[in-house]
């Protein structure tokens, strides 16, 4: 097999399980490659880590997913990483039908996302390696989950970062005409063809859960609430009255037909606006809520990016606890890996103080349990949520 050569300084971090190799840490590469082929990633020394796809045209140019010298061209190996998450994520939803089956590197299928909605598979093919392989995935997804389509979202510009396409494809079968998930009991319409991301985020489903005994009797606002999840599970659990922001139209609809569908429309209402300027015209006009849910999109999309976002994140954070009763109640959410959790909580505390507010810390929570984190790989620890009481 061809041999990936790591510089003698560039050993440690591969050596303790993280699967990426960036295009500086190469010294050599010993055979013949081609884009998306298979190679053994070795130290100068000659010890092998194990077997990656290569990309000489992505920054991070081989990602390992195998023991020293298996091969993963072909459907048996596909068939048993799926087979192996499917199993844990069984363990941990039993009968659950909307859940993570693959979250990446951590299920060892680095550049690789699978979702399942019911009888419907969403897949990301995020890599190269991973869309030259994309028939023994759909192979294996179809013998091991027999599911009625698997649609590839692949509309994601990470994916041009590999020289590939954005496209939304259907792969395999027939979609339904409409797509309904359960969750803790609620029902949510999906819109897997054109939504966010996969078309529902698994990733807060735990931390839905947190909002009992923090909504009860109160008015709840909802900012960036896309379908309305963090909206009807308030409804659910008490809430007076919920009103739920998002710029996006189409999220608005859908957030209010699944407010209808759980008989909550009476307590939850839905607005199109721009989440900062919503915030300003707020707190001019002196509104407030007993908890405030603020669960925005990535601003943080590179290392570079940094500072400017988190200026973003500050500004949101100090205007929505300007808007909080005493004693009430903020769930602040990021979900960018570059933003650290520490990074996070000294922000929270800056904005805290900023707003004249005294915070406590209930809790930092994270990921639903079917992202798992793979600690060799802090990269797939991405999602914070901070529960904090203001007085």
């Amino acid at each position: 097999m061809t041999r990936l050569v790591l510089k003698p300084g560039h050993i440690r971090r591969v050596q303790g399980g993280h699967p990426w190799i960036f295009s500086n840490e190469i010294q050599e590469i010993v055979g013949d490659v081609e884009p998306g082929c298979t190679l053994e990633v070795c130290s100068p020394s000659g010890n092998r880590f194990g077997v990656a796809y290569y990309n000489p045209h992505s920054l991070i140019a081989a990602r390992i997913l195998a023991p020293p010298g298996e091969s993963i061209d072909h459907v048996d190996f596909f068939h048993s990483r799926l087979e192996t998450a499917l199993e844990y994520r069984s363990q941990l939803y039993p009968g659950c039908r909307a859940l993570r089956l693959v979250f990446g590197e951590s299920d060892g299928l680095p550049g690789l996302v699978v979702d399942l909605f019911e009888d419907v598979l969403v897949v990301q093919l995020l890599t190269l390696g991973m869309d030259l392989r994309r028939d023994l995935i759909v192979q294996a997804l179809v013998e091991l989950l027999k599911p009625k389509a698997i649609l590839a979202r692949n509309d994601v510009a990470v994916r041009g970062l590999e020289g590939l396409p954005q496209a939304v494809e259907l792969l395999y079968g027939t979609l339904p005409e409409t797509l309904a998930i359960t969750e803790h009991g609620l029902r949510f319409k999906i819109d897997v063809v054109g939504g966010q991301k996969t078309g529902h985020f698994l990733d807060q489903k735990e931390n839905h859960l947190a909002l009992k005994g923090r909504v009860e009797g109160r008015k709840v606002l909802d900012l960036f609430c896309y379908s309305g999840s963090w909206s009807v599970h308030a409804g659910r659990f008490g809430a007076t009255e919920v009103t739920g922001i998002d710029i996006s139209p189409d999220a608005i609809e859908l957030a209010q037909e699944n407010a209808s569908a759980n008989y909550l429309d009476h307590l939850c209402q839905f607005e199109q606006a721009d989440v900062f300027d919503l915030l300003r015209n707020l707190q001019k006009r002196k509104q407030r809520f007993g908890t405030v849910v603020l669960d925005p999109p990535a601003f943080v999309k590179s290392k570079k990016k940094l500072v400017e976002a988190m200026r973003g994140y500050l500004t949101i954070n100090r205007r929505a606890m300007e808007l909080i009763e005493p004693g009430g109640y903020i769930f602040s959410c990021s979900c960018s890996h570059h933003m650290q959790r520490d990074a996070f909580l000294e922000l929270l505390r800056k904005a805290a103080r900023q707003a004249g507010r005294r915070a406590t810390l209930l809790e930092v929570r994270g990921q639903s349990f079917d992202h798992p984190v793979l600690l060799s790989c802090p990269e797939t620890d991405y999602l914070k949520c901070a529960v904090l009481k203001l007085d």
